[in-house]
């Protein structure tokens, strides 16, 4: 297992992307985080507490995309649900769907589809705490706090420990983290 990023890389680019964020939308009017289930929420969750010292509250939901993905009927023969939980229209703000990490892009098409059914925003971007690379679609992120290439036998962990976020590399097959582990 290798260290990505500690706790306080992973605040300080958060606080660094909601500058990014207020400073793109001259505010945050207007403005939805709608973290996809279930990497999404810990991120989204800390970069909406760094909104919120800045300009104040942000309406944030939650997206399954379970449905969604192009792979439901053959990858997923046991899928586990969870609410999507949008607060309000969508129609005409300004989303910025969040995840935890951004590799083939067909998480995010299947979030933009998502986000489509419950209304049409005015715009739709992407936050993420670590772009690896890998693309399968023409999908970026708008705002991200790091970009690295990750070898294809290599997953990327998100590990909450007490509230604190940090992100680890280590081989597929190895067991998943226990959140406050590691």
């Amino acid at each position: 297992m290798n260290l990505l990023l500690d706790s306080e890389a992973v605040n300080r680019g958060l606080c660094r992307v909601a500058g990014e964020i207020v400073e793109r939308h001259r505010g945050t009017r207007n403005l939805y985080l709608i973290a996809i289930r279930r990497g999404g929420i810990p991120v989204a969750t800390r970069l909406l507490d760094w909104l919120k010292q800045l300009e104040g509250a942000v309406p944030m939901g939650t997206l399954d995309i379970t449905f969604y993905r192009d792979d439901a009927a053959t990858a997923l023969p046991n899928p586990r649900l969870g609410p999507s939980e949008i607060p309000g229209s969508v129609e005409g703000a300004h989303v910025i769907i969040v995840d935890d990490v951004l590799y083939t892009g067909r998480t995010v098409r299947a979030a933009i589809d998502a986000v489509m059914d419950y209304g049409r925003p005015a715009r739709i971007e992407l936050a993420v705490l670590v772009d690896r690379g890998g693309r399968e679609l023409p999908i970026q992120a708008d705002y991200v706090v790091r970009h690295a290439d990750i070898p294809r036998e290599l997953r990327v962990d998100v590990v909450d420990q007490g509230g604190e976020l940090k992100v680890v590399t280590q081989p597929f097959g190895s067991p998943t983290i226990p959140p406050g582990a590691a």
